[in-house]
């Protein structure tokens, strides 16, 4: 076998993280109101962002999660870039006329549905390391606090979304910062910590039959998140 083929694939991961995290933390500051001027203005400068690195780097690092093999970075990565790729194209075509200001109470059952999916998407996070449990868990907080922002409960709403949408950023740029020093050093510089749930789960074979001896409730190690 050839060193090609034996040679192992880099993970796709951080550059996920990083666009993620970087685009985040950029609107975000919006929300929370941390700089001066005309909102629009502002977000002017989020759609080009969210396009370019919110949206197309984390397809390409989902495309590349799919490849090796990790379901997980697959749904969240293309996922999240679906998200701001929508974002986007909603700024962007109102903004030019193309369609009508989206009514807000919409956008927060948008907001809320992503709130939603990314709940769920946190319960797989309780097999992976600690800092991409709490990226998870700060994201959907953040989405439901948005999203009651536009559903009528008040602007403070919103603005405590944009300050923990900081947080969620940072959060998940510590993360990508952290393992591309840690793969870089071939060692543990900077901590993610341990998964909160650390005995596997099984996967059945079908109802009442483990698999090849697997007990019932046990996840077999690649089928679960990679930290």
């Amino acid at each position: 076998m050839s060193d090609e083929a034996t040679k192992p694939l880099a993970n796709p991961a951080p550059l996920g993280l990083a666009a993620f995290g970087v685009t985040t933390v950029v609107l975000s500051c919006i929300n929370a109101g941390l700089l001066k001027g005309d909102t629009p203005n502002q977000l002017a400068v989020v759609v080009p962002l969210a396009f370019a690195y919110g949206g197309v780097a984390q397809f390409i690092a989902g495309i590349l999660e799919y490849k090796n093999g990790n379901t997980f970075g697959t749904v969240a990565f293309t996922s999240y870039g679906a998200f701001w790729c929508w974002y986007a194209f909603l700024l962007w075509t109102a903004g030019a006329g193309w369609i009508k200001p989206p009514a807000a109470n919409a956008v927060g059952l948008a907001l809320l549905m992503w709130g939603v999916f990314t709940f769920l998407m946190w319960i797989a996070t309780f097999r992976s390391n600690f800092v991409l449990w709490s990226v998870f868990l700060l994201l959907w907080i953040t989405f439901f606090l948005l999203a009651g922002g536009d559903l009528g409960m008040g602007a403070r709403w919103h603005t405590a979304g944009g300050w923990v949408g900081v947080l969620t950023g940072f959060d998940a740029l510590y993360l990508s910062f952290a393992e591309v020093v840690n793969a870089a050093f071939g060692s543990t510089i900077f901590a993610v910590g341990k998964p909160i749930v650390t005995q596997n789960l099984a996967i059945t074979a079908q109802i009442g039959k483990p698999q090849g001896g697997i007990s019932e409730g046990v996840v077999l190690p690649s089928a679960a998140p990679r930290p």
